[in-house]
């Protein structure tokens, strides 16, 4: 369950971190809101899962969704480059995430 936890509040890490993009600044009011929920959610679900995982481990998973998440969405939904050696660096992220998992 920890794992799973972890999981969603790496999903909500992206979805801050895109969400951050759409708040102008935090000037319009929507995107705000639905930001900040997803900054909430992600800190306390990070937290759940720490009652159990490492927390370097945790925390290493933990960025590591939200920067591969983040980078994705940059490249789909807001036009950043999709050049071979981000993309390279983002395989680079997901082996390492993988690697915590398969050790912990």
């Amino acid at each position: 369950m920890a794992w799973f936890m972890l999981f969603i509040a790496g999903l909500m890490e992206v979805g801050w971190a895109i969400g951050l993009k759409y708040t102008e600044g935090f000037t319009r009011l929507v995107p705000s809101v639905l930001t900040l929920a997803a900054m909430l959610i992600s800190i306390v679900l990070l937290g759940l899962a720490l009652k159990t995982l490492p927390v370097g481990t945790a925390y290493a998973v933990w960025t590591g969704i939200g920067a591969v998440g983040t980078a994705i969405l940059g490249i789909v939904l807001l036009g950043d480059p999709a050049t071979a050696a981000r993309l390279a660096s983002i395989g680079l992220i997901v082996a390492g995430i993988v690697g915590l998992k398969l050790v912990t």
